[in-house]
């Protein structure tokens, strides 16, 4: 798919009248609220072992939103964005590596009133996801930032770059389980600070920038 199909299959999709379920980021905070209270999760696969990865993701996303910590350069390259763009999240709530991510793509976003952060649901999107695979894969969180027609920007995700060797380095050579993984994962995480993520929105930025 050459880069004019692929602007125009993008437009296509958000603009041929399906109706999406979008949530504002406060709003999908009240999402994850409402699935933890009820002991479940989002998506149509369902399980003890999923909702309680939702619940960790809870708790992850109410810390990081009261402990994120912007560099002063990614604030001044979000702060130079001079025109209206949509950055749209697809996420789904047992996935931990979209609670470690989405408070910073949240608290970026915040800085400028150009940017509009807006979720979707994965399993509820598919037509939007396979556009966006990784690997051949339906990773998440994916961003993918457009302007207001609808042109892709730029994309980020699933993870950080260092979290995504582990992965890839794990799938080729699984020796543990991935409930172990998954906390070996969340350890990077934790030592990282979010200042992976930080540092590959803020190259992205600034390649944005001086293309503009």
């Amino acid at each position: 798919m050459n880069k004019n199909t692929f602007m125009r299959n993008l437009a296509d999709l958000f603009q041929n009248g399906t109706e999406r379920k979008i949530y504002s980021y406060s709003d999908y905070m009240l999402l994850m609220e409402l699935v933890v209270m009820e002991q479940r999760t989002t998506g149509p696969k369902q399980s003890e072992e999923l909702n309680d990865y939702t619940k960790l993701n809870l708790h992850r996303m109410q810390r990081l939103n009261k402990t994120v910590v912007l560099s002063e350069s990614l604030k001044i390259a979000v702060s130079q964005i001079q025109f209206p763009q949509t950055w749209y999240v697809l996420t789904e709530a047992w996935c931990g590596d979209a609670a470690q991510n989405i408070p910073v793509l949240a608290a970026v976003a915040k800085l400028n009133p150009l940017v509009d952060l807006q979720l979707l649901l994965r399993d509820e999107n598919p037509d939007l996801m396979d556009l966006y695979l990784t690997n051949g894969g339906k990773s998440i969180p994916k961003l993918i930032a457009v302007d207001g027609a609808f042109n892709e920007i730029f994309n980020w995700g699933p993870r950080p770059a260092g979290a995504q060797h582990m992965m890839e380095e794990y799938k080729k050579n699984p020796v543990k389980s991935y409930k172990e993984f998954g906390e070996d994962i969340h350890k990077w995480y934790a030592a990282d600070k979010t200042l992976s993520v930080q540092k590959e929105l803020l190259d992205i930025l600034e390649g944005v920038l001086i293309d503009k």
